[in-house]
């Protein structure tokens, strides 16, 4: 019999930590470019540009908008046209 546990105990939490580090590496690289994706998306959201698809995953790239999309959009023409008007029917 073995007089000496603690060593065998921490043998097995050393394979454990290696096993899981394994694990967590063969994921990262394998829905890597999925996770960058989903960033560069939210970031280009935040930034006001456009999101571009990539060939693979995680090739994707944020393109800037072109000036109509950027200066037309629905919510903002509604309001100018009426004070287009208040200020027509004021003069």
């Amino acid at each position: 019999m073995l007089k000496n546990k603690k060593g065998q105990a921490l043998v097995e939490y050393v394979l454990i930590i290696a096993l899981m580090s394994i694990i967590i590496i063969t994921l990262i690289k394998y829905f890597g470019g999925y996770l960058k994706d989903a960033i560069t998306k939210a970031s280009c959201n935040v930034g006001g540009y456009e999101y571009v698809e990539g060939k693979k995953a995680g090739g994707g790239s944020c393109e800037a908008k072109s000036a109509s999309d950027l200066f037309n959009t629905d919510d903002e023409d509604e309001p100018q046209e009426k004070d287009n008007k208040n200020i027509k029917e004021d003069n």
